[in-house]
């Protein structure tokens, strides 16, 4: 099978990091969690004392960082410096915050950079929200993974079990608004992307189904 570059974009709680994991490990690829990447600058942001739309700050900042990911016995980790922020960026608050400055230009245009310059490896899964529609047009494979909105909280609450319910779907469907109505690069799925509804599916007949297209496509 020749290297490929595999996108899979989505909402929150669709199961695409779950998913890019498994079929990551089926095909020996690596996963590159660029959600993490919008995160840590939202954490970054927030520790600086930075709103969401201050363009000029986000853009001293983004100038400021420097994030890379590496591989441990505790998995896939993100450094800012020699510093592993991994478990500070996934919090509710930062979840929230990260939404708001993914939308700004300059974090975008600094962040696809970083994201480009990884992509030039191959045989690696990237999971986002426009890695397909943007980020790489050009993929060499492009899935689209939904759920209905209370399945993916359902997901989310279970992985958290630190807000109600009612609390979680409430933020999950506020993002989905941010993720969709935002100007630049909304959440959409690419025009030659595999759409899957996993809400019916476990995650990993997901994966088996994404699995048996790529396959397909070296048969």
């Amino acid at each position: 099978m020749k290297p490929l570059l595999i996108t899979i974009d989505g909402p929150a709680g669709a199961g695409k990091t779950s998913v890019s994991r498994m079929l990551a490990a089926r095909l020996g690829y690596k996963v590159v969690d660029t959600g993490a990447l919008y995160r840590a600058v939202a954490y970054h942001a927030k520790s600086a004392g930075l709103q969401p739309d201050d363009d000029n700050g986000l853009e001293k900042l983004c100038n400021s960082l420097n994030l890379k990911f590496i591989q441990n016995e505790k998995g896939q980790r993100l450094l800012s410096g020699e510093s592993d922020i991994s478990d500070k960026i996934r919090t509710p608050e930062i979840t929230m915050l990260s939404s708001a400055v993914s939308a700004r230009p300059v974090v975008r245009t600094y962040l696809l950079k970083i994201q480009r310059e990884i992509g030039r490896e191959k045989r690696l899964i990237f999971e986002g929200r426009d890695m397909g529609t943007v980020v790489f047009p050009d993929a060499d494979v492009k899935f689209f993974l939904t759920a209905s909105l209370k399945t993916r909280s359902l997901r989310r609450y279970q992985e958290l079990a630190s807000q109600p319910l009612e609390a979680v779907a409430e933020d999950m469907k506020r993002r989905d608004s941010n993720d969709t109505n935002r100007t630049l690069s909304p959440l959409q799925p690419a025009q030659d992307a595999v759409i899957i509804d996993s809400t019916d599916l476990s995650l990993e007949a997901v994966a088996e189904k994404m699995l048996s297209y790529i396959n397909a496509l070296n048969e």
